[in-house]
């Protein structure tokens, strides 16, 4: 038989990729692209290869030149960039100094602390959409929640939200497999915008400090070492498009996964208890983030069909998340919806090892409340006209959903 393919330019294949997913794992689970880069679909490597110390995240400096000419192209303009490596693209040492740094900053105790005030901008939404008698999902809650609590966060001004929603998902499309030369140049010219503005921010607050984690950024000091400017903008700016572009996409998918599962939307409405698991089965079953990468440092080998697969250093290895969430080796009936679910916090939605997102308690409580709210206020809630996504891969979510309660 032919074996499948992972081709992200099919428009099928990013409208719904767990069909073709699960052709992958079942017959090419080590899957070589036609760009030479390799694909893992099985739960047990994805995990292996993200904890593993074998394998680095900074593919500029450790992955072997690309073959084709836009690859190529797109790496050299990303390599010509001023300012610090996000701590994403970072190895230890200078990965485990700065998450060292801001970890101090960012603990789950104080996320804990931003529950009333979560609760409190979800029932003034809740309440809006209870007298309208219904909601666009995405605009009115998924969008502006997890906004105004990161910018609450760093106290960040909210006046110009709109301005960076739209830097953030025009910087987030170059994560894109299929982005072009023209996207990394749009993402240029918003970086363009975005940078002078978090310096303008950034030197007010450090005359004016506060209660707040930008503050405390800036303060923050181990054994004599601090953040650099550099490394601090950086920081931020992962913070301020990481802090709400992902949980944007979880909330919307969440409440997507509600109403195609309406017995779980019951199940959740009667028992509120259930919220911690039913957000780790949701992340599960369609996660915001589809896929990362890494490079092995020496000679990895994987079990492929046809026997051994030796992977070479500065290979391109792709993490598909999603695919290692749907591996019914881990998760058995792995379509299935199920807020009951014993191992559903095994997911890897949020990577692993090392760099397991900073942020997941914060985006595990904003869909915890969001969703929680709307499932045990508005259970009968369906919608209405048809659900549009983004038409992405990496990074997966709804764009438009509307709400009839």
């Amino acid at each position: 038989m032919t074996r499948p393919v992972f081709d992200p330019f099919d428009p099928r294949f990013r409208a719904d990729p767990y069909p073709f997913y699960d052709a992958l794992r079942e017959h090419d689970p080590v899957h070589r692209t036609a760009l030479d880069t390799i694909v893992l679909t099985r739960y047990e490597d994805v995990a292996t290869t993200l904890r593993s110390n074998d394998f680095s995240r900074d593919v500029e400096a450790n992955g072997r030149e690309p073959i084709d000419e836009l690859s190529k192209a797109k790496r050299n303009r990303r390599r010509s960039r001023q300012g610090a490596k996000s701590i994403l693209n970072l190895d230890p040492p200078d990965h485990t100094r700065l998450r060292r740094l801001v970890s101090k900053a960012f603990t789950p105790t104080a996320i804990e602390r931003l529950r009333p005030r979560i609760q409190s901008l979800v029932d003034d939404v809740a309440n809006r959409a209870a007298s309208a008698g219904g909601m666009e999902l995405i605009d009115e809650l998924a969008f502006p929640i997890p906004f105004q609590v990161i910018s609450d966060l760093l106290d960040m001004p909210v006046d110009r939200a709109d301005e960076l929603r739209e830097w953030s998902q025009i910087i987030t499309l170059v994560l894109e497999p299929t982005s072009t030369l023209d996207d990394l140049a749009a993402a240029d010219r918003a970086f363009a915008g975005l940078i002078p503005y978090l310096i303008g921010v950034i030197d007010h607050r450090r005359r004016h400090p506060g209660d707040d984690l930008l503050s405390a950024l800036l303060a923050v000091e181990d054994e004599g070492d601090t953040l650099t400017m550099e490394e601090l903008i950086s920081f931020v700016v992962l913070l301020y498009i990481a802090g709400h572009e992902t949980t944007v996409n979880l909330i919307g998918n969440s409440v997507n996964a509600m109403l195609k599962h309406p017995d779980q939307l019951a199940l959740w409405h009667a028992e509120p208890s259930i919220g911690p698991r039913a957000v780790d089965e949701c992340l599960r079953y369609d996660g915001p983030v589809q896929q990362t990468v890494r490079v092995p440092m020496t000679p990895v080998t994987y079990a492929g069909p046809d026997g051994p697969v030796v992977v070479e250093p500065g290979a391109i290895v792709t993490t598909v998340l999603g695919a290692a969430n749907h591996d019914p080796a881990m998760f058995p009936d792995p379509h299935r919806l199920d807020l009951r679910r014993e191992n559903a916090n095994r997911h890897l939605a949020f990577a692993g090892g090392i760099h397991y997102c900073l942020g997941a308690s914060l985006a595990r409580l904003e869909a915890e409340i969001a969703v929680g709210t709307l499932v045990g206020r508005f259970p009968a809630m369906r919608s209405v006209g048809s659900i549009t996504w983004r038409d992405r891969l990496t990074i997966r979510g709804v764009d438009r959903l509307a709400l009839e309660f």
